[in-house]
């Protein structure tokens, strides 16, 4: 509601639009001067707004007493059925609100949202006027009495925040459980809003903290959803359901991870909510954290220990969203916690021949270390017993400078020295599957591909071969070897034993 509207006054002559701007301003002498002249009381603006809504609204108590005298209509309504006391109630002009009763003004006049003065003044915190209207006119209004989409005073009062309204409302006896429309009581509306004062006083009248709306959300979704932290905070010391279900399955995890809202992530997952828990999508709050790109959330979720694995009805574990959409960084955090990396989607297609028919390189080769690290793991494990390893899967030494001139070998193999099948050649030896190569060769960049992918490649050992400690120059003596290209071999390893600064010499092949 508006004190004033834009190009309201155009269909008024000059004169008309004088006599309503005095009654804004309380020039009670220039109206009557005008109107002894022969001007209209009951004269409407644009928005049929007379003098007396003017004079209502702005407070203007000379001007309200002069148009009264007059005899004007005290029940006239605006465009939006406004009357002069509702709009009384609405600035909180509580002296306006006493003449305009004591001139005979309806009680139970109504705007066409259906909002009565009770409502006006409870959603705009006037609190003198509620307690004149509860008080002194408590005969003639009903506390708990709803508009049109069935809201009470209360409601709007928690929607907007009024922390005193609330708490004079809830001492005047209004009803606490009354829903709106929608389901809403007005525990969820605060909590939406993140009025947490507001909600606090609701919960100490001991509402049931876990009552749903229609779409069956509780005010803990609904603050979760919005990011509201104290709010969230609140519900949980009140003991809520921290794994209340919506009518789509959704959990309060699932909407802080719609917005990536971290601090309320780890209040929730302290509080022990679900991470696994699966809506009506069979979509987990990582999928959600993931599909959004909200990285921070995901990495909470991952070290909270969420289950990887989870597919979606798509079949899509989190991995194949990364992979689809190309979000390296959650991709990293994924593989580096561990997941099964056989697992399809409903296309029958792993994370990585998702990545590589996106064209994610980067994130092709990442799934492509990670499936052989996972290997290397198991064998090695397998080799030794149960005892652990002690190592992580890291990706950090990719582009340490300690690395560069190894880097550098691979990089001028590859383009200069390898051919077209003698890079699928070397890749077979090292342990490469067919998959592998095939969603290395998915990239193209023209005829000379073969000396991007052969590089990739490399690069791709060279990271499993620091992973697993061993030495980088006599590897790749014995894979040169291992495809008759001794004279490669022979060249890299004089140049190794040359090189003083190499980290690895290559003395017993």
């Amino acid at each position: 509601m508006e004190d004033d509207l834009a190009s309201e006054d155009d269909i008024l002559l000059q004169s008309e639009k004088e006599f309503h701007d005095a009654a804004k301003r309380n020039d009670a002498g220039k109206m009557q001067q005008m109107l002894k002249k022969g001007m209209d009381i009951k004269t409407r603006n644009k928005a049929g707004r007379t003098a007396l809504h003017w004079a209502a609204g702005a407070g203007s108590e000379q001007a309200l007493r002069l148009l009264l005298d007059h005899n004007c209509d005290v029940d006239e309504k605006d465009s939006f059925g406004m009357s002069a006391l509702l709009l009384a109630a609405w600035f909180g002009h509580l002296k306006i609100l006493q003449m305009l009763v004591a001139s005979g003004a309806k009680l139970n006049s109504v705007n066409k949202n259906g909002l009565g003065m009770l409502h006006c003044a409870a959603q705009r915190g006037h609190i003198r006027v509620l307690e004149f209207i509860l008080e002194d006119l408590v005969e003639d209004v009903q506390l708990d009495s709803v508009d049109k989409c069935e809201k009470t005073a209360f409601h709007l009062a928690a929607e907007h925040g009024q922390v005193e309204v609330v708490e004079f409302l809830i001492g005047m006896g209004c009803t606490h459980g009354i829903k709106d429309q929608e389901g809403n009581m007005a525990m969820h509306l605060a909590a939406k809003q993140g009025h947490a004062a507001v909600l606090q006083k609701i919960v100490e009248t001991r509402v049931d903290v876990n009552e749903k709306n229609g779409d069956g959300l509780t005010a803990l979704h609904l603050s979760s959803g919005g990011g509201h932290y104290e709010c969230v905070r609140l519900l949980l010391e009140a003991c809520c359901d921290v794994n209340a279900l919506t009518n789509k399955n959704m959990t309060a995890l699932h909407y802080v991870a719609q917005r990536g809202f971290e601090r309320e992530t780890r209040l929730l997952l302290d509080a022990g909510v679900n991470p696994n828990a699966l809506d009506c999508q069979h979509t987990s709050p990582l999928h959600i954290a993931v599909l959004r790109n909200h990285i921070e959330t995901a990495q909470l979720l991952i070290d909270a220990e969420c289950d990887l694995d989870i597919s979606d009805n798509r079949l899509q574990t989190a991995l194949h969203i990364a992979a689809e959409h190309g979000r390296q960084n959650i991709a990293e955090m994924i593989l580096i916690a561990g997941i099964n990396l056989k697992l399809l989607d409903k296309q029958g297609k792993t994370s990585l021949e998702v990545a590589a028919r996106g064209n994610h390189v980067l994130l092709v080769d990442m799934i492509i270390k990670a499936d052989r690290f996972y290997k290397w793991e198991k064998d090695h494990q397998r080799s030794i017993g149960d005892s652990c390893l002690g190592k992580q899967l890291s990706f950090k030494q990719d582009h340490q400078p300690e690395t560069q001139h190894l880097r550098t070998v691979m990089w001028r193999l590859a383009t200069k020295y390898l051919s077209c099948g003698e890079w699928k050649t070397l890749a077979q030896y090292w342990g490469f599957t067919d998959t592998h190569i095939r969603a290395i060769e998915q990239q193209w960049t023209g005829t000379k591909s073969f000396k991007e992918h052969g590089h990739r490649m490399l690069l791709i050992w060279l990271h499993g071969v620091f992973m697993a400690g061993e030495n980088p120059i006599k590897g790749l003596y014995e894979g040169l070897t291992g495809i008759s290209r001794t004279d490669l071999a022979e060249s890299i390893r004089r140049k190794a034993n040359a090189d003083t600064s190499s980290p690895k010499k290559c003395s017993a092949m």
